[in-house]
């Protein structure tokens, strides 16, 4: 038994150049250069406009790492290629961001405004005050900066106050009954 997702190759997309060193991997796309440490126990090879990744033994623990490192390198062609974007919605009255420098200054209800700079190879953009796009070629990167965010102020179930994915739904809860 190999790993289902490990044996799936990767297709390199035109305009992607990549690059295999002994167990270091590169991918250099429009949108800018990404590497990897491939695992001890796979090896990466490229077969015309594919990646394959193939296992030295069948253990489970190479097994395991032969599917995320698949999945990993499936993740930085996509990055390089088209990157990666995660939208937050603030909702709340009074609630909102606005660009400082590079970073952006919120303004969630607290007694102070929260600052957040973007950590490096990420990029922040603001369409409008209650919405906040958080963009790069490191999925990784991405999804733990926009969570970072998001944890700022989490929505609350009554009236669904705080800062949401654009695609998250809310789960809402009735308020307490009246006399």
């Amino acid at each position: 038994m190999a790993s289902h997702i490990g044996k799936l190759p990767v297709t390199i997309p035109a305009g992607v150049e990549v690059k295999i060193d002994g167990q270091s991997f590169t991918a250099k796309g429009a949108k800018g250069t990404d590497s990897y440490e491939i695992p001890e126990g796979i090896t990466a090879q490229v077969e015309g406009n594919e990646i394959i990744l193939v296992p030295a033994d069948d253990l489970r623990p190479t097994r395991a790492k032969h599917g995320l490192a698949r999945s990993i390198v499936a993740s930085m062609v996509k990055g390089v290629h088209e990157g990666y974007a995660k939208t937050l919605d603030i909702i709340g009255t009074g609630y909102r961001a606005q660009a400082k420098g590079k970073g952006i200054e919120f303004s969630l209800g607290y007694s102070h405004t929260i600052t957040v700079e973007p950590p490096e190879g990420i990029e922040f953009e603001l369409p409008n005050p209650n919405q906040v796009i958080v963009k790069g070629i490191d999925k990784q990167a991405v999804g733990q900066c926009a969570a970072n965010i998001r944890k700022l102020r989490a929505p609350e179930p009554y009236k669904g106050k705080g800062i949401k994915y654009s695609d998250e739904r809310i789960l809402r809860k009735a308020g307490k009954a009246g006399k």
